[in-house]
């Protein structure tokens, strides 16, 4: 700009002389330039000023694709005519023509093209500070500046990208915790409205009942009041009757005594026959009397019997009418009770929605794990089989370790450890070890014969053996003692680098002095026992056991167990039924793959054995109440009170082990708590008995 000026509006003497110096240098400087900027170097005119090329024509010429940032939308005639007219200079054609090609040269289908595309605009720029010797220091600030901009930019974008991380792990709990009270609603209201269901039938059962009832009572009324109208007409018939019979008796009598007075006449007194006759009479008359009155009052009246039998049956219809009645009051209350609950089941469904909505539109989406297939090695199957029953926390685990193995087979050396004290036996080496690259399945069949060795060696000669040595050992004897370090290393490595898988993580845990190695011989027996206890419940060697005698096997051979643990072994066992039989294939729960990968049943038993020691360790943390440091007899009183059927052999070995004594050594030392339950936590410790309180619990729910 200054030197534009300068040549426009007239320059000042130390302007002019700063021009020209400027000029002076540039020609001198012109033989020594690379050939880059030779073809750059500025250009002057004939006599010796500077160009007067139109500032604003520069930044079309450039690049046409390019847009300015603020350019006037209307242009004068006169200017356009005045660029046409006036001709570029050379040094800009030279430089426009080398900004063209280099831009051309550059691959912009990379993800770092916009480094690229800056470059060829760097090396005009650095052209421009160093041909321009007198602006020199401010160009050169200006480039300073931009470029701390630009690193400064990519040091916050380079740190905001754990954030970015940590937003993702966020957003997948957030969408677990939405999923599992979405899983919990829909059970609870598929509950409600089965029961809703339930007593809606119920309910109209018993209306048809009661109609029924109501029918049979009309019935009865009317069939009672024939039965009283058909014991009246007979009563009747049989009043007549009698009157008939009774008369005809009175006939007869009275022709006897006719016949009789006829015969007797002759011999008897007629006064005394006449006083007979008057007694006749009014002993007759008074019998009709009676019989009248008999038959005005009982002439309404039904038999005793059948009275009582009807009595009888209209109590007992009366009797169930009320039981109805109570159990259809109860159920109406009940039913509006339901009403109740499945209104406010509605608003919290209403309200846990719109939570879902809000959540949805906040939170970041759920991986797409399918994609993942597409970099495994093994592709779309082997993730499936990888993926199998496995949260997204596990996921990440298991891409890690895909990752980690992917880098250890590109490694072709590892660098050793030395020589020290402190470093492992079998690790002990210096200078570089080359690595094997074996696969996993190789590295599982190496870690199951290096168990069945040390197995068959501890049992011979009595007393278990170090693991590390015995790895040493079995390394050097079987591929000598050159190769012997190169296989530590590797199998040291791959078992660090694949947590997941059990065979390899147990083994380097006790390799490592993480884990005793009772724990491990501890589960193996564990799940030994189980299947020779299923085995004695299959009666048939069959194979498979109904659910519910598999759910009892469990309890037999897991007594101390709870109803909640049960039931997950019995959920783990059927995850891999295609089919809804009732049956369970408890040999195929035991099966491994060629990895050493267990089944979700035997995983979860190991889970399980782990979280009850971890959940027996801190019962006897709160036994010890707050103390910091304790010694071996408190302890073993805190044993005895969170396990009161621990026998005393096994409380010695929990003792030794806390105190790291030997039994025949004094125990009366004074150890801080943490140290003690990081001591247990190694070794195998678990519970013996029933936990006190389980018991005191059911004690209190069975009276």
């Amino acid at each position: 700009m200054a030197a534009r000026r300068a040549v426009r509006g007239g320059t000042s003497p130390e302007s002019s002389s700063e021009i020209t110096s400027g000029q002076t240098h540039i020609r001198s400087a012109k033989p020594t330039l690379p050939k880059k900027q030779k073809a750059l170097s500025l250009q002057l005119s004939a006599r010796g000023q500077w160009s007067m090329w139109p500032a604003f024509a520069a930044g079309q010429t450039v690049l046409r694709n390019h847009k300015p940032c603020s350019a006037p939308e209307e242009r004068t005639c006169s200017n356009e005519q005045a660029l046409l007219t006036i001709p570029k200079p050379r040094h800009l054609e030279q430089l426009e023509s080398y900004l063209r090609k280099e831009l051309q040269t550059l691959d912009l289908t990379k993800g770092i093209s916009q480094e690229l595309k800056l470059q060829p605009y760097r090396e005009i720029f650095e052209f421009f500070i160093d041909n321009f010797k007198t602006y020199k220091p401010l160009l050169s600030a200006i480039k300073n500046e931009y470029e701390a901009t630009l690193a400064h930019q990519k040091e916050m974008i380079r740190a905001l990208e754990p954030l970015k991380a940590m937003v993702t792990t966020v957003s997948e709990e957030c969408t677990q915790q939405i999923l599992a009270l979405q899983e919990k609603e829909k059970v609870e209201i598929n509950t409600l409205k089965q029961e809703k269901h339930h007593l809606l039938k119920f309910i109209d059962n018993m209306k048809e009942e009661k109609c029924s009832l109501q029918t049979q009572v009309e019935h009865l009324q009317m069939s009672v009041a024939e039965e009283y109208t058909r014991y009246l007409q007979e009563y009747g018939a049989r009043k007549l009757l009698l009157a008939k019979l009774n008369d005809m008796h009175n006939e007869q009598l009275n022709v006897k005594q006719h016949q009789a007075q006829e015969k007797a006449v002759k011999g008897e007194d007629v006064v005394k026959l006449t006083l007979a006759l008057k007694m006749a009479r009014q002993d007759l008359t008074k019998a009709q009397v009676k019989l009248n009155a008999m038959t005005a009052e009982y002439g309404d009246v039904v038999p005793r019997r059948r009275f009582e039998s009807l009595e009888k049956k209209y109590s007992d219809l009366l009797q169930e009418m009320k039981t109805l009645r109570k159990d259809f009051d109860q159920l109406h209350e009940e039913y509006g009770t339901l009403l109740e609950i499945h209104r406010e089941t509605a608003e919290e469904r209403d309200s846990f929605f719109t939570r879902l909505q809000e959540a949805e539109r906040s939170h970041t989406p759920r991986p797409n794990w399918a994609k993942c297939s597409e970099v495994i090695p093994g592709g779309a199957e082997r993730w499936d089989c990888l993926a199998k029953g496995k949260s997204s926390h596990q996921l990440v685990d298991v891409l890690l370790e895909e990752i980690g193995t992917g880098v250890l087979k590109e490694m072709n050396v590892f660098r050793g450890w030395g020589k020290g004290n402190k470093v492992p036996v079998h690790l002990r080496y210096e200078g570089e070890v080359k690595n094997k690259k074996p696969t996993k399945k190789d590295v599982v069949n190496i870690l199951k014969d290096i168990w069945k060795e040390k197995t068959a060696l501890d049992q011979q000669t009595g007393k278990r053996s170090s693991l590390p040595e015995f790895f040493l050992s079995y390394l050097q004897k079987k591929y000598g003692d050159a190769s012997a370090v190169e296989w530590s290393y590797t199998l040291s490595e791959y078992m660090r680098l694949c947590p997941s898988n059990h065979v390899m993580s147990s083994f380097y845990e006790i390799l490592t002095g993480k884990v005793a190695e009772e724990q491990y011989h501890s589960q193996n027996q564990l799940i030994s026992d189980l299947q020779k206890e299923l085995a004695a419940c299959d009666s048939y060697s069959s194979g498979s056991l109904p659910s519910e005698q598999f759910r009892m096997a469990l309890r037999e051979a897991f007594p101390l167990k709870r109803r909640d643990a049960i039931q997950e072994l019995v959920d783990a066992s059927m995850f891999s039924l295609d089919s809804d039989d009732d049956f369970i294939d408890y040999i195929s729960l035991f099966k491994e793959d060629e990895e050493g990968n267990p089944e979700p049943f035997v995983a979860k038993l190991r889970s399980q054995y782990v979280s009850e020691k971890q959940e027996y360790l801190q019962e006897l943390k709160n036994s010890l109440g707050d103390v910091t440091e304790v010694d071996a007899d408190d302890l073993k009183a805190a044993f005895c009170r969170i396990d009161p059927e621990i026998s005393d052999q096994t409380l010695d070995a929990y003792i030794g082990l806390a105190y790291q004594v030997r039994r025949e050594q004094p125990d009366q030392e004074v150890v801080p708590v943490d140290t003690i339950l990081e001591r247990l936590c190694v070794g195998d410790v678990r519970r013996v008995g029933p936990s006190p309180r389980k018991e005191s619990t059911t004690d209190f729910e069975g009276e």
